[in-house]
């Protein structure tokens, strides 16, 4: 792609001072530089439409969990719902598990203490799945500028040498190694920026799912220390709204001396 780019932005014909002509006259020091940069830019835009697959996924299934999960009459019940080896699967099934242990524990301890840690632990390995290659990126968006920094020093020192072998700044001894000091440059360029921006997009998008995590960690911790009688009710009163509001008359209103002056809770 780098090869494409730079070629595109090239004059046409024989260039005695391109890319290919900057690598031969380069050497192997240019050269490696050259394969460093490609080979990190390559490795980040992986990562990259990987981790975004993995995101979407995840996203994809926490809508299934609103709108299926706490409709269910248990937890088992709820899981069986979700997919295998899913991120709240795992939650969920940890959740289990850690009630399940709970009751072959002799030393005393709080039953919520254990189920938060448990439930907490599961979480957090999920989080450190999402943040897996995350650190490449940020590597590369630090240091390929200096890769290709090291690149253009280089050049710029066979510049000189020409210069000095020459007895006289002449354009045709410094034009080639010049012109390959700012094609390593670019390449530095080319490879960091793309890999910051890949970073911080990531990263907010795995605070986001890290907080829905937490939210329906935290709502498997409510119901599993009750016994199963507090869970979410948002989407269950989402579904009855529409249902009221067809079924009541156009034009009427109902207060709450109507509706016979107090509130039950189910």
């Amino acid at each position: 792609m780098l090869m494409t780019i730079l070629a595109a932005a090239a004059p046409k014909g024989d260039n005695p001072y391109g890319l290919e002509a900057a690598l031969r006259e380069g050497g192997l020091i240019a050269q490696t530089v050259f394969g460093i940069l490609v080979l990190m830019l390559f490795v980040s835009l992986y990562i990259l439409f990987t981790k975004l697959f993995e995101q979407q996924k995840i996203i994809n299934q926490y809508k299934r969990v609103r709108s299926q999960f706490w409709t269910a009459n248990s937890l088992r019940e709820g899981a069986a719902k979700l997919e295998k080896n899913s991120a709240y699967r795992q939650i969920v099934d940890d959740g289990i598990q850690a009630q399940d242990q709970y009751k072959e524990l002799t030393d005393p301890i709080e039953a919520h203490d254990w189920l938060h840690g448990s439930l907490a632990r599961s979480e957090a390995s999920i989080n450190s799945q999402l943040n897996g290659g995350l650190a490449f990126l940020a590597t590369t968006g630090a240091t390929a500028p200096f890769i290709g920094l090291f690149g253009t020093v280089v050049g710029i020192y066979r510049a000189l040498i020409k210069i000095g072998s020459a007895g006289q700044a002449s354009i045709d001894a410094v034009a080639g190694p010049v012109g390959e000091a700012l094609i390593m440059t670019a390449l530095g360029l080319v490879v960091a920026v793309p890999a910051v921006l890949a970073y911080n997009f990531l990263q907010r998008r795995n605070k986001a799912i890290a907080e829905n995590l937490n939210g329906f960690s935290n709502d498997v911790l409510g119901y599993l220390a009750s016994d199963g009688r507090v869970r979410p009710t948002a989407s269950a009163a989402a579904k009855k709204a529409p249902a009221a509001a067809a079924a009541k008359p156009a034009g009427t209103t109902t207060t709450a001396g109507q509706a016979g002056g107090a509130q039950t809770r189910a």
